[in-house]
């Protein structure tokens, strides 16, 4: 039963998140918002939907290490595993914009978390902080479309205009969808969460493992479906900017207004401050490298991120079973795969730069 409610769980929150994204931007495009607004703004934030609703739930019902894994894992699994997985289908072309402004403000949001939970806590402050943010940015975003390159505009109006979206649009039925989505989530937010602490108690394993493995991979299902299908059709600065778009708000709204609403705040552990979210940090900043070289991820490039998903799950599945091979596993982390890693990235852009 508890497999089952887990799985409903997931099916629930995708399919949730789905019903809210189709009303929100069918009445955006109704009201004649623009198509690279629309998928700028409501399409990302609604992706987050499910990691916001999990972790909103889990921060009331006191399991905080769920909270703080889903969001820590989401954008961890977001990079390495969707981007990855998307490069190895096809290479993704990556936009000026990424470059210079979106992956330096992830980076930059990433550290902030960081120096925000130094104190063992993300409080109602913190939250206030890191939520106006999402609003500043979400303004800017609407600010920077009235300049955006039309070739990007083209892509965007194929996606969510709203010929696109609905030929004959429906205010009751588009009200109905938003407000079904979020039954759907906080339905599906619950039964996930009851069932990830039976089965974390049952694995004698923490709620932070949980929420970094099982709960970040089914709460980021939207991402993958939006990215892989995105990049198929050609459509590069939605496949790429769904992901950046995503981290993004994980951090600045749903991090934010679960520091707002959690009783006491969120509690950062020492573990998440060593290990998880310096891993975080990390994949942030090799996307910089990776997205500057010729402005493409490449099938290698896809596959090295995959690679370190692989070796991150399995360093936590080593830490979580107390393996005596994890040691062993640590030393050669630290010098082979990283310090190999690093050269093959400061070779690249090298490269790029005398190319220019």
């Amino acid at each position: 039963m508890t497999i089952f409610l887990l799985i409903s769980g997931f099916v629930l929150l995708i399919v949730g998140a789905e019903a809210l994204v189709r009303g929100a931007s069918r009445i955006a495009a109704t009201l004649g918002v623009k198509p690279l607004i629309i998928g700028l703004t409501i399409v990302s934030l609604g992706t987050s939907a499910p990691e916001l609703a999990i972790s909103i739930h889990s921060s009331l019902a006191g399991k905080a290490g769920i909270a703080l894994g889903n969001i820590i894992g989401s954008n961890i699994f977001n990079v390495l595993f969707i981007l990855g997985l998307s490069a190895l289908v096809v290479p993704l072309t990556v936009s000026q914009q990424l470059i210079r402004l979106d992956v330096p403000f992830m980076i930059g949001i990433s550290i902030l978390t960081l120096l925000l939970g130094l104190d063992g806590n993300i409080g109602q402050l913190d939250g206030g902080i890191l939520f106006t943010l999402a609003i500043l940015y979400i303004l800017f975003l609407i600010w920077q479309s009235r300049s955006e390159n039309p070739l990007i505009e083209k892509e965007y109006e194929q996606q969510y205009s709203a010929e696109k979206l609905d030929h004959q649009p429906s205010w009751v039925r588009n009200i109905s969808y938003v407000l079904a989505g979020l039954a759907l989530l906080v339905l599906g937010s619950r039964w996930l969460v009851n069932s990830a602490v039976i089965i974390a108690e049952a694995l004698g394993i923490s709620e932070l493992i949980i929420g970094l493995t099982i709960i970040a991979l089914g709460t980021s299902l939207p991402e993958v479906a939006t990215s892989i299908v995105a990049g198929i059709r050609g459509e590069r600065d939605i496949a790429v900017g769904n992901v950046v778009g995503s981290n993004l708000f994980n951090l600045m709204a749903v991090l934010g207004l679960t520091g707002i609403v959690a009783p006491g705040g969120i509690t950062i552990t020492r573990e998440v401050l060593e290990f998880d979210l310096p891993v975080m940090i990390a994949v942030a900043v090799a996307c910089l490298p990776i997205f500057f070289t010729g402005h493409l991820i490449a099938r290698w490039e896809g596959a090295l991120f995959l690679g370190y998903y692989v070796v991150y799950s399995l360093y936590l599945f080593l830490a979580a079973s107390r393996s005596q091979e994890l040691p062993f596993f640590e030393h050669v982390m630290m010098w082979f795969v990283i310090p190999l890693t690093v050269i093959t990235l400061g070779v690249g852009t090298y490269r790029a730069l005398r190319a220019r």
